[in-house]
């Protein structure tokens, strides 16, 4: 009880929905420091922003979980804050004891009592050897993907006699188990030899490219003791994961170049594969003429650019338009919950940026249907300016619920988009052209005129809405970028 109101835990925050690790690049206080409330602690890096983390309560660092450089999961308990200097709590409650209970699995292991650490009595022999760990379910789940395949990873201690007595990262555990390696075979490269998450996926990525090493046998169930060495059941590991395809290399010849994945590429690979496997993806796409727009982008464009220091492109009038057009259908800024659909009442607007060919990211407009054009066209910009030179926060990142990604500068015709999860649409701008269209005269009868025409591309998750609403979206986008006032919207 007394613990509960002494201790503070250090988390691992959730920066941004599809961010599920970050990577501790510097603690910036040491054991023992003093910290106040909202001082910067820590220093996060994730594939998809650095951030600066605030304590989450005053006092003194305790205790360090998890080392610069390693890698863990949001919700992993990080450090510990009490609230007098380590090792001078000898009162008799409380802080001393709680520091040391978590063993460094960084996992939000809910109780403070069953490690007592500085040993107030050596007694508590049958300690050393938690028999059951508290979490040895996730067996029955094998729902979602990757981290539910394997339940004995996440339970073992991470002394568990195969990384010679190292400390194990949630992340570097889950890796080893879902690649069957073996981690005493691994070099590690982290502070004081520990193996890091890196250290693990250039083991994977020189296994696949040699064909395949053998694996090694699968560990025996929940024995503690010294592992038999034949157990007489090898029991093939379980099957990968659904949304895991089974690895096909790929024949290199002496002209060939390997190019590892970056950690941005690799996470990017990840979140595409799972959005194919979790939503069902459905294409709708109309044809727009965007002369409207053409007409006021060409007469507003020099007092645009030297009001505002930005081009006056054609995203923010689809952005504009996108807003009037969800809502009228507000289904589409939603997400799809626990068999329900839960329609966000307001919009957030992500805009694809790509980082130099090096992987996406998508920040975010919030509040995005309370903004006129021009408030739409600075903010766009000044996120894709700040997310290509990496000076994105986390907020920036955070809240999407619906996506707008924008190839049409490159001239493409029509792109089918991977919805951005939990989101169930996205849009894509595809390249507008001068192209002959059929246009109504002034004396009701028909003509040709050259106009700007472009084509505007719809992903959506069957799940949540079907292509009769996805499409009459469409047409309510198309109806507003041709005929509202940009004059008097500008």
């Amino acid at each position: 009880r007394e613990e509960d109101c002494t201790l503070a835990d250090v988390t691992m925050p959730q920066l941004g929905e599809t961010v599920t690790e970050g990577t501790i690049t510097r603690w910036l206080k040491q054991v023992g420091d003093p910290i106040g409330q909202d001082e910067v602690l820590f220093e996060v890096s994730t594939d998809k922003v650095d951030s600066e983390v605030p304590s989450p309560s005053a006092g003194y660092l305790a205790e360090i979980l998890v080392p610069e450089g390693d890698t863990v999961d949001v919700g992993a308990r990080l450090a510990v804050i009490t609230p007098e200097p380590p090792g001078g709590t000898a009162s008799g409650d409380g802080a001393g004891t709680a520091t040391a209970q978590p063993t460094p699995t960084a996992q939000p292991t809910p109780t403070a009592q069953s490690e007592p650490a500085p040993a107030p009595q050596p007694a508590p022999a049958p300690e050393p050897a938690p028999a059951p760990e508290p979490k040895p379910a996730p067996e029955p789940e094998p729902a979602m993907a990757a981290p539910a395949t394997e339940p004995t990873a996440p339970s073992r201690a991470p002394t568990d006699g195969q990384g010679g007595g190292q400390v194990l990262s949630p992340v570097v555990r889950r890796l080893l188990a879902e690649h069957d390696l073996d981690p005493s075979q691994i070099r590690g490269t982290g502070a004081g030899d520990r193996i890091t998450r890196a250290d693990v996926l250039a083991v994977i990525d020189a296994r696949s490219g040699a064909g395949g090493a053998p694996a090694r046998p699968a560990p025996a169930a929940p024995t503690t003791t010294t592992p038999p060495a034949a157990p007489a059941a090898p029991t093939p590991p379980q099957t990968p994961p659904p949304s895991r395809p089974p690895v096909v290399t790929a024949p290199t010849g002496g002209r060939d170049e390997v190019i590892p994945f970056s950690n941005i590429r690799r996470r990017t690979a990840e979140h595409m594969v799972r959005s194919k496997a979790t939503s069902a993806h459905t294409l709708v796409a109309v044809e727009v003429d965007f002369e409207a727009v053409d007409r006021v982008r060409r007469a507003e464009r020099e007092r645009f650019r030297a009001q505002e220091g930005i081009s006056l492109t054609y995203l923010p009038f689809v952005a504009r338009a996108t807003i009037e057009a969800l809502r009228a259908h507000p289904h589409l800024n939603a997400s799809v919950g626990d068999d329900a659909l839960v329609v966000h009442r307001d919009v957030h607007l992500g805009i694809a940026v790509d980082l130099d060919s090096e992987g996406l990211i998508v920040p975010v407009i919030h509040d995005a249907d309370g903004k006129r054009l021009p408030a739409l066209a600075r903010e766009a910009a000044d996120l894709a300016s700040r997310a290509r030179e990496r000076k994105l926060g986390a907020d920036d990142i955070a809240g999407g619920t619906f996506t707008i990604t924008n190839p049409g500068p490159f001239g493409t015709m029509i792109t089918v988009p991977i919805i951005n999860q939990p989101q169930v649409g996205i849009l894509s701008t595809d390249g507008v052209k001068r192209k002959p269209v059929v246009v109504t005269l002034a004396d009701g009868s028909e003509g040709i005129a050259i106009h700007s025409v472009g084509v505007l591309a719809l992903s959506f998750d069957h799940r949540a809405v079907d292509g009769a609403y996805a499409s009459r979206f469409l047409a309510k986008l198309r109806e507003v970028l041709e005929t509202r006032d940009w004059a008097q919207e500008l």
